[in-house]
């Protein structure tokens, strides 16, 4: 559980889903959910580090396994590169400025490819020397900014449901099956990780047991909290209202709960941060 809610959700929701978010989070979480047993299986038979990679070569082969890592690279470097500008964004909301006031626009580059982002640039730079410099720093570091990421999204949904208008709801599914089903492959991003908790399979006493409650068991709550923060979010403002780039922070800042959206855009930070330390 990371930055994916922070990310996609407001382009999502604003631009194919609507107020019908949650449906699309339940259905991602449902496709996450078959990938994850898919991993709990291989990780029994094979409880060694790898992951992915490692099973796909036992069962297909050298050739399959090259492909399939090329993939997993492929992801993390996309996956990393639209959480570090997203990182600035919410930090741009932090200090109260437009996301696009901490990036440099470049007019001789095409439309929705001119605003060059060097604080994304400089945060992946740091958190990948910081990771290389300590593992076991990394682990604590990770456990901590869990324990926060937990407080802050348990406040989005209290403070954030005080402010709730089931207006927002008139139009459920604006785009119809179609909307919901685009968002769901898009928000599908929130759910990577999982991965990463299957390469664990040497590190744990007993593989076989302790690998599936902890893959199953954290899905199962991340699909809760995934669908309780969309809710949410919709239930605060109407979806055509719903910011692309920093959707929590700015629905605070619309429902008169300014100083809200500073503890959020610190949540939002932080989660980002924490998401990217397992990328390097």
């Amino acid at each position: 559980m990371g930055s994916g809610i922070f990310v996609l959700t407001g382009a999502a929701t604003r631009l194919y889903s609507g107020p019908a978010i949650m449906i699309s989070y339940a259905i991602s979480g449902f496709a996450a959910m078959l990938a994850v047993m898919c991993y709990t299986e291989f990780c029994v038979e094979l409880p060694v580090a790898g992951g992915s990679f490692t099973y796909l070569r036992v069962e297909l082969g050298d050739l399959v396994a090259f492909i399939a890592a090329g993939n997993i690279l492929f992801e993390y470097v996309v996956a990393g590169a639209s959480v570090s500008r997203s990182w600035t964004s919410y930090l741009a909301t932090l200090f109260n400025k437009s996301p696009n006031d901490f990036r440099i626009h470049v007019p001789s580059l095409p439309h929705d490819y001119n605003y060059l982002d060097p604080i994304a640039i400089v945060i992946s730079a740091v958190i990948c020397v910081a990771a290389c410099l300590s593992v076991k720093g990394s682990s604590r570091f990770n456990s901590i900014a869990t324990i926060i990421h937990l407080v802050v999204l348990a406040f989005i949904v209290i403070a954030g449901l005080t402010k709730a208008d089931t207006e927002n709801f008139s139009d459920f599914a604006p785009n119809g099956i179609r909307g919901i089903l685009k968002a769901s492959s898009i928000i599908f991003f929130a759910y990577v990780g999982f991965d990463g908790v299957a390469t664990l399979g040497e590190e744990t006493k007993k593989p076989s047991r302790d690998v599936p409650i902890g893959l199953i068991g954290s899905m199962l709550v991340i699909i809760v909290i995934y669908c309780s923060l969309s809710t949410t979010l919709v239930f605060m403002q109407s979806y055509t209202e719903v910011d692309i780039n920093a959707p929590f922070t700015i629905a605070f800042n619309k429902r008169g709960l300014s100083w809200a959206q500073y503890i959020v855009a610190f949540g939002a930070l932080k989660g980002m941060t924490k998401f990217c330390y397992p990328i390097y």
